[in-house]
């Protein structure tokens, strides 16, 4: 039985977790290992639909989704998670339930400046903001509480997509995952 892993890529709306994802999630399976990328937006639409976007929902999702990725990387599935999850004491709820089970978890911040995630803008969040037809944008008017000491950090920024994925696949193998 292959080694399954959670790897939760956070950071702010367009900072490229998804995008670095199905990157990693291509690589991997190209090297013949089981992954599913559990995307947050689609989390949304069919295991949280009907919560919103106060604290106690976002954790209540993060921890859904935390509760999957286990189930997942406990049955021998690379489970690579972008979702946002804005504060830390609900990744740490993740963590924990990971430790418990001995079932290996990583995080990696995508650490992507609010001004160059408003520039990519990939939903259109930041601009409707700006006009204020939306309120509660993680890292504009709603808090974001940045990792302090993740397994990784990526500047996505300053490297393309493929060397984004890359330094997660490193990372993986170092830890014997990949």
């Amino acid at each position: 039985m292959t080694t399954g892993a959670t790897v939760w890529l956070t950071g702010l709306p367009s900072a490229g977790k998804t995008t670095i994802a199905y990157e990693l999630a291509g690589q991997l399976r190209a090297d013949g290992h089981r992954v599913e990328v559990l995307d947050g937006d689609e989390i949304r639409e069919f295991i949280s639909a009907g919560l919103g976007f106060s604290r106690e929902d976002r954790h209540t999702n993060v921890r859904r989704i935390g509760y999957l990725a286990e189930l997942l990387a406990r049955n021998g599935v690379l489970a690579l998670v972008p979702v946002i999850a804005p504060y830390a004491d609900s990744r740490e709820a993740v963590r924990k339930r990971h430790q418990e089970s001995g079932t290996a978890y990583l995080e990696v911040h995508v650490a992507t400046p609010v001004e160059v995630c408003s520039e990519r803008d990939v939903k259109g969040l930041y601009a409707k903001q700006a006009a204020g037809e939306l309120s509660g944008l993680t890292g504009v008017d709603d808090p974001y509480e940045a990792p302090e000491a993740p397994d990784l950090r990526i500047e996505s920024q300053h490297q393309s997509v493929e060397e984004s994925a890359a330094s997660v696949f490193t990372l993986l193998s170092e830890r014997g995952l990949a």
